[in-house]
């Protein structure tokens, strides 16, 4: 299974869940992703994106996004599309 990274951690807000992600590639409403860093690893699918504070189906290189996670992230962990 290849993978390819397509972002970065840049905050994460736990009461939330959710995650600020800094693109390096387009991302889109469904895709599978995996979130790997020092003590993180798990995949999930893309079910909620928003940028600045809208919903969007689909995200572009360079776009900071918001993204719902199914599990704590930390700063820096690496977001890779599956």
């Amino acid at each position: 299974m290849k993978e390819n990274v397509i972002g970065v951690i840049t905050h994460y807000f736990p009461k939330v869940r959710a995650a600020v992600v800094k693109l390096k590639g387009p991302l889109k409403a469904g895709d599978t992703i995996k979130i790997k860093g020092h003590t993180t690893d798990f995949t999930q699918g893309v079910v909620s994106m928003q940028l600045d504070h809208e919903i969007i189906d689909e995200a572009k290189k360079g776009q900071e996004i918001g993204l719902l996670v199914a599990s704590r992230v930390r700063q820096h962990d690496l977001v890779c599309k599956v």
